[in-house]
């Protein structure tokens, strides 16, 4: 079976074309055939506005353009299309969804932060199955919102989406250019916030592995790695010391963006939103850190996240 899974967010809309191949254990397995991210922000000022922009709208519609005709000529059985923050928040998502029912034939779904949660647990843990004995927090950190799920052999565990992520936080907080101080600090007050909402349903104390999945964090990882070009085969599954994470996320809440934009891995729709995303992971692994009393060393990155999951649910209907 080949399926497609289209993952619409705050900042971006990726497409998964794949096979579908059955494993031993009864389970599945993806086997890409193609895999594409456009940079469209469809979340664009909806914090502000409550609504989806007419230029947003049509950067995206654009881009499924692109996406409709590869899913036509690929031969796929079925497709899956999954809206997240942005669409969840906007007055004005009914637009949105026409134009996908007109490109596609089928209607989006725009799932709860919870939902969101589970896919992004199920497209992690289907290449980096946690051990049986360990709790694993999967982190995804989006243009919108950002998942927490914890999790083990048996499943998700807990989970808590919040309304956090590299786009909405610039907006809020990071407007300078590099951000100032006062800005840096107002950010970080609002992030323990929320991290205290994500303590009272996710307990994180009890975390013996991370794993960080989506561009914010796997660009950050190319950061960490030292590498001069964005390469998902050597990001993909590293295993990052969190000291590392940390100067890393720290360099690039500082640079200005002209200094970001001439780093070779960096995706020049990330450029202006990075820093917050920076930001974010860092005060997540060193609250992380504090609560595990020096256990978690490290993070894991995934470059298998959320669409994943979406591709896997497609295949079984």
């Amino acid at each position: 079976m080949r399926v497609a899974a289209i993952d619409c967010g705050t900042n971006s809309i990726r497409l998964l074309i794949a096979d579908v191949l059955p494993m031993d254990d009864g389970g599945a397995r993806l086997s890409d055939v193609h895999r594409l991210m456009r940079v469209v922000r469809l979340g664009e000022g909806v914090d502000v506005t409550g609504v989806l922009g007419e230029a947003a709208l049509e950067r995206t519609f654009t881009a499924l353009d692109e996406y409709a005709e590869l899913i036509r000529s690929s031969g796929v059985d079925r497709v899956r299309f999954v809206a997240t923050s942005a669409t969840r928040d906007a007055r004005n998502r009914d637009v949105f969804v026409a134009g996908v029912e007109a490109r596609l034939g089928i209607s989006p779904e725009v799932v709860s932060g919870n939902e969101e949660a589970a896919l992004s647990f199920a497209g992690a843990a289907s290449v980096l199955p946690p051990a049986q004995d360990r709790n694993v927090l999967v982190v995804d950190l989006g243009g919108g919102s950002t998942e927490f799920v914890l999790g083990g052999a048996s499943g998700v565990t807990a989970a808590l989406s919040t309304d956090m992520g590299c786009v909405r936080f610039t907006e809020r907080y990071l407007q300078s250019d590099p951000p100032t101080n006062e800005q840096v600090v107002a950010a970080e007050e609002a992030i323990g916030a929320k991290l205290d909402e994500v303590m009272a349903v996710v307990p994180l104390g009890e975390v013996d592995g991370i794993v960080g999945v989506a561009g914010t964090i796997t660009t950050i990882t190319a950061h960490a790695l030292g590498l001069a070009s964005y390469q998902s085969e050597v990001i993909h599954a590293a295993v990052v010391p969190l000291e590392d994470i940390d100067a890393a996320a720290t360099s690039l809440l500082h640079m200005t963006r002209a200094e970001r934009s001439e780093l070779g891995f960096m995706h020049p729709g990330r450029v202006d939103v990075i820093g917050a995303g920076a930001l974010i992971w860092r005060t997540v692994l060193r609250r992380l850190a504090s609560l595990t009393g020096g256990r978690l060393e490290s993070a894991t990155t995934s470059e298998h996240d959320i669409l994943d999951g979406i591709a896997l649910g497609a295949a079984r209907g």
